[in-house]
């Protein structure tokens, strides 16, 4: 039986990877994720059937520009909600006062207070901000809290930022909708509307 092939952001260990195997098992789908550099990248495979969905975190900032692009042979099929890993700032020890954060921007620019640094180095993903941090490159970085265990004798946690709710998108070459709106009446927020609706009754 062919799998069905997802397609996201990499490099391995992104937010993107965790989430789409997440939503992969969600589904129980015999399925293999391939990840790309770039989103550009991995349109070109898109275009080329090298996958069959994209999945794509709506904040991540190519995301108006991927979802605007060629919209007539590439489709919003699906949305969902999902929980990062927990993220955190970490900074290396030999570092009393760090000026200089890299991070995931401008979708992780409002996670914290950045106001303490003199400049905010912008990544692709976090796994290539962590590498930035770890090269010395920053002096700071937001970024998994999990990394942190790899790394306990030259890093320390600054703040711990949790794990925020993002809306994810997943595209595919079918269109799902014929200009209705597609959403479910049994989803939770459904039931949230209904009860807010009898209770000022």
């Amino acid at each position: 039986m062919a799998t069905i092939r997802f397609g996201t952001l990499g490099p391995s260990g992104t937010n993107h990877e965790y989430v789409t195997r997440r939503y992969i098992e969600f589904h129980g789908l015999e399925a293999e994720v391939k990840l790309f550099g770039n989103f550009d990248d991995a349109l070109a495979a898109f275009d080329a059937d090298e996958i069959d969905y994209l999945v794509q975190c709506a904040v991540h900032p190519d995301t108006p520009r991927v979802m605007g692009s060629n919209f007539r042979e590439r489709f919003v099929v699906d949305t969902f909600i999902s929980p990062s890993q927990t993220l955190a700032i970490l900074t290396r020890k030999d570092v009393s006062k760090p000026e200089t954060i890299s991070l995931v921007s401008p979708a992780t620019d409002e996670y914290a207070d950045l106001s303490s640094y003199s400049q905010l180095i912008p990544a692709v993903s976090i796994p290539v901000a962590f590498e930035r941090l770890m090269k010395g490159e920053c002096d700071s970085a937001l970024v998994y809290r999990y990394y942190f265990d790899s790394q306990p004798e030259k890093l320390r946690v600054d703040a711990t930022i949790g794990s925020p709710d993002d809306a994810w998108i997943v595209y595919g070459r079918e269109r799902v909708g014929a200009g209705e709106i597609v959403a479910s009446r049994e989803s939770v927020v459904a039931k949230q509307f209904a009860e807010l609706q009898r209770s000022r009754r």
